[in-house]
């Protein structure tokens, strides 16, 4: 990959609730691995909702849909996980590597579960992503709502590629945790560990 790694936004007083020592700290792991990133600006948003000391994957080897906001820790986990747990798995059950991600998205200002009433979830501070399908290079694509619970190399790649999360994230849900996360894995870094 050619040009900077990352962008910084242009000098702005520090918002409230970052923590400048961390975001340093996971600046420097980020500027360790092959990815390019950009580091947004501190931003808060009515009904609480934040996307703070956040970034935004720009090139992490392998492409990745609907991408925005998500904290820098949160961006390395992710870009680990799919640079280092995905390949092995997909080529042991159909012989072909993974070449893109799709994802529902990073942040979004609502309640756990999208309830009208209830605690913000971790999307709400940019702090989740959730992965819906997975695109090898044969053409075949894998999605959670299908493959899950439909062919058998299909679940076992998806359970693979999940349990991997389980060391990289603090929350990790799926189709085993409720019908809600039937077409997609979540994955968070707030309060955990749990995975399932």
């Amino acid at each position: 990959m050619s040009g900077p790694k990352y962008q910084r936004p242009p000098a702005q007083p520090p918002v409230r609730g970052t923590d400048t020592a961390a975001l340093r700290q996971c600046i420097a792991k980020m500027d360790r691995i092959v990815a390019r990133y950009a580091l947004l600006p501190d931003r808060t948003f009515s009904g609480q909702c934040s996307a703070l000391g956040s970034v935004q994957l720009r090139d992490i080897g392998t492409p990745v849909t609907n991408l925005g906001a998500m904290t820098c820790n949160l961006g390395y986990a992710f870009t680990l996980w799919v640079q280092s747990d995905l390949q092995v798995p997909a080529m042991g059950e159909f012989g072909s590597p993974v070449v893109k991600v799709e994802t529902m998205g990073t942040y979004s200002c609502r309640n756990i579960n999208g309830a009208a009433t209830g605690k913000l979830s971790e999307h709400a501070f940019a702090n989740a992503v959730d992965v819906s399908a997975f695109v090898l290079q044969d053409g075949r694509r894998i999605s959670v709502q299908g493959g899950w619970n439909g062919d058998e190399r299909e679940g076992r790649f998806l359970r693979t590629v999940r349990n991997s999360a389980c060391r990289r994230f603090n929350t990790v849900l799926s189709p085993d945790y409720n019908a809600l996360h039937h077409d997609h894995l979540h994955f968070d870094m707030g309060r955990g560990p749990f995975c399932r």
